[in-house]
């Protein structure tokens, strides 16, 4: 299987080319994005493109994959929703729609978060916009799936980008078996979250839509 990574230098990213590396059944990995993933392995190379609105001038590169992960986000803290909407919803389904035109086959996995609103009409601006952009995703192509984990403990070494995150990460690394058995419909990790998305995009599934609990049972190793 060759694989398309959106946020390779994110934290959730990092975690799913980690997995990615470990499967013997992926060949190879395209991390795409403004900059290079940083990372070194036989299976990865970057392709950096400067506006990932113009995929399609790069279709040669991006053609002959299987599957996307798509981790790319920015928090809505400090954002106007129409700031928030162009990152969340313009961005990604410009993608989609300029990855599956050159792979019509591919299998698309956005990762959003837990809460999100379906109903496109809550109070809550991140969860309306994340909504809408799962909505117009699952409509694109019936290979399109969302995962809405909750809390993600990074596993690994692997740190998130946001210091004040990170510190959230201290605190609760050291009780993730305790939260894990007692919260699993709250939390999982980035191994069990790759490991995740890497069985649906080889098996397909029965639902489209995984919330934190679907993805620690599918990513049971």
């Amino acid at each position: 299987m060759n694989v398309l990574l959106f946020g390779a230098t994110g934290m959730i990213g990092q975690g799913v080319l980690r997995e990615c590396h470990r499967d013997p059944g992926i060949a190879r990995v395209l991390a795409v994005g403004r900059s290079p993933s940083g990372q070194r392995h036989e299976k990865l190379r970057d392709l950096v493109v400067p506006d990932l609105t113009k995929l399609s001038e790069h279709s040669d590169e991006l053609a002959g994959f299987d599957a996307c992960f798509f981790s790319l986000g920015v928090t809505a803290m400090g954002l106007t929703e129409a700031q928030y909407s162009r990152v969340t919803y313009d961005l990604t389904l410009a993608v989609a729609k300029a990855l599956v035109q050159i792979n019509p086959r591919l299998t698309f996995i956005y990762v959003s978060g837990q809460g999100t609103d379906s109903t496109e009409r809550g109070r809550s601006m991140w969860a309306r916009v994340k909504g809408r952009t799962e909505n117009a995703l699952l409509a694109l192509s019936p290979t399109t799936y969302m995962f809405r984990p909750g809390m993600i403990i990074p596993l690994d070494g692997i740190r998130s980008r946001t210091g004040w995150y990170n510190a959230i990460y201290a605190i609760a690394t050291p009780v993730y078996p305790v939260l894990k058995r007692f919260f699993p419909g709250y939390v999982t990790d980035t191994e069990r979250l790759g490991r995740a998305m890497i069985s649906v995009a080889r098996n397909g599934a029965s639902k489209r839509l995984f919330e934190t609990s679907d993805i620690n049972e599918t990513g049971r190793a």
